[in-house]
């Protein structure tokens, strides 16, 4: 009789376990769509220059690095983007990958650009990182780094 309740409360106990992981894989599956969504958002600002848009999407302490090593704040970033010194014509954004932990998210993607800084036509091809932060409910980015592919042979 005690193996049967045994029995009993250990397949109870594994069944409410494995609701509970079905429960937080859902959670984190619609917490990393969240934020990919918002990393589209940036890059719909990004080639809009709208800058309300950057405004809302970036952290007031924003660090912004460039594969060539500068890092600009976020003054700095939205700037560049609104008088066209940096100007991007699309952006796409391949093989993502997102893990968020509690209120902070990582995202790294390959980005295919083509720009347009200071009149001037070119394509970029980058990995790029980015941290993003949930402030209240929203998400914030926080910052990214860029680095160039190298070419491995």
């Amino acid at each position: 009789m005690i193996k049967y309740f045994s029995f009993l409360i250990c397949f109870l106990l594994f069944i409410q376990f494995e609701s509970l992981s079905q429960d937080l894989s859902k959670k984190q599956l619609k917490l990393q769509q969240d934020v990919w969504a918002e990393t589209q958002n940036l890059a719909k600002a990004m080639i809009d220059a709208d800058s309300v848009m950057l405004d809302k999407l970036t952290a007031s302490r924003l660090s912004y690095g460039h594969s060539g090593g500068k890092v600009e704040s976020k003054k700095e970033f939205i700037k560049k983007l609104v008088t066209g010194k940096s100007d991007f014509v699309s952006i796409n954004m391949e093989e993502q990958t997102i893990d968020v932990f509690g209120k902070t998210a990582i995202v790294r993607f390959l980005l295919n650009a083509e720009t347009l800084d200071n009149q001037n036509p070119g394509k970029v091809n980058l990995r790029v990182l980015l941290v993003w932060k949930k402030a209240k409910n929203n998400w914030k980015l926080l910052a990214r780094q860029a680095v160039k592919i190298l070419d491995v042979k």
